[in-house]
């Protein structure tokens, strides 16, 4: 089992998908199949995480997934709601062009969950956004 690695970076499990803070940004990485009791679990880990650290957003690495279904599709869009309710915003990053292209075919259109090609874009993301506006919803970007 994995265990916490100390500093500001600190390591939480969740089952067995860990989940490591960095700053106000909580970065979850799925490896392979995610079990209904895994997303359960982590479901729950994150929603009690985001409010006892005041995280700004969580980062999901989906990169270790090589073939979604409906059922990470719908955990994905669980997740970025209940982070959403809790003032905080939810991005993937790492979607492989065949997860992208079968999550369009199942006709997912994950609303609530925002992407990017990388976590370094990802963070940009989640730290540009006010302060402010996450104890009113989300800041509206101009185009």
């Amino acid at each position: 089992m994995n265990q916490p690695f100390p500093g500001p970076h600190a390591g939480l499990v969740t089952g067995h998908v860990p989940v490591l803070r960095l700053g106000d940004v909580l970065l979850v990485t799925l490896q392979g199949d995610l079990h209904d009791s895994t997303a359960q679990q982590l479901q729950e880990d994150l929603a009690e995480t985001i409010v006892r650290n005041g995280a700004a957003g969580v980062i999901i690495d989906i990169s270790g997934v090589e073939i979604v279904d409906s059922f990470l599709g719908r955990v994905l869009a669980e997740i970025a709601g209940q982070t959403d309710l809790l003032a905080a915003r939810t991005v993937v990053v790492g979607m492989r062009p065949a997860v992208a292209i079968t999550l369009v075919e199942l006709g997912l259109t994950l609303p609530r969950v925002h992407t990017a090609l990388s976590t370094e874009v990802a963070m940009e993301l989640l730290t540009r956004q006010a302060p402010s506006s996450r104890y009113g919803g989300l800041r509206q970007e101009s185009p």
